[in-house]
């Protein structure tokens, strides 16, 4: 384990005053608590910003997935957003309810059916995805354009592995 410093002095022992600094450097320490922290400060923003669209952020990302790669299969959807196959089903009805996603014959495998988004579904994507977007660009994050890519490749070695 690797030493961290902290910019605060430790906690007193015995400080019971309200506002004693924590002693929080064994957590900063984490690679998951600060994703954690990173996310909880964007996720809001971008909650919000999803709201006039009606949409949370895994529908977002289905209906992003499906606009972007027209024709998709749900396993292939379920694969490529770590999401299990029966409650994409769920969400993938709840998109078509909208008039959001529909399903078609896929052109190259009779056994499945591919997703595609309405013409309405493609323009609350398209809309939704900008307002997303904003939020990530936006001062919201503290990071020029080569740190933001910089971090995203490094969370995606995380979760993807070497080969990211």
């Amino acid at each position: 384990m690797h030493s961290v410093s902290s910019p605060l002095p430790p906690p007193e022992a015995g400080s019971d005053s309200p506002s004693a600094p924590l002693d929080t450097r064994f957590l900063e320490s984490l690679i998951g608590y600060n994703a954690r922290r990173a996310a909880l400060a964007i996720i809001g923003p971008v909650l919000q910003r999803l709201a006039p669209f009606e949409l949370r952020v895994v529908d977002f990302s289905v209906l992003t997935v499906i606009a972007h790669n027209p024709g998709v299969t749900s396993r292939q959807v379920c694969a490529a957003l770590d999401i299990l196959p029966p409650n994409l089903v769920g969400l993938v009805r709840a998109l078509e309810q909208r008039g959001l996603v529909e399903k078609r014959d896929h052109p190259r495998d009779r056994r499945a059916q591919g997703l595609y988004v309405t013409a309405v579904g493609a323009q609350v994507q398209a809309r939704a995805q900008a307002a997303v977007g904003a939020v990530e660009s936006s001062d919201l994050t503290h990071l020029d354009a080569h740190e933001r890519a910089t971090l995203i490749r490094l969370l995606r070695k995380i979760y993807l592995g070497p080969e990211a």
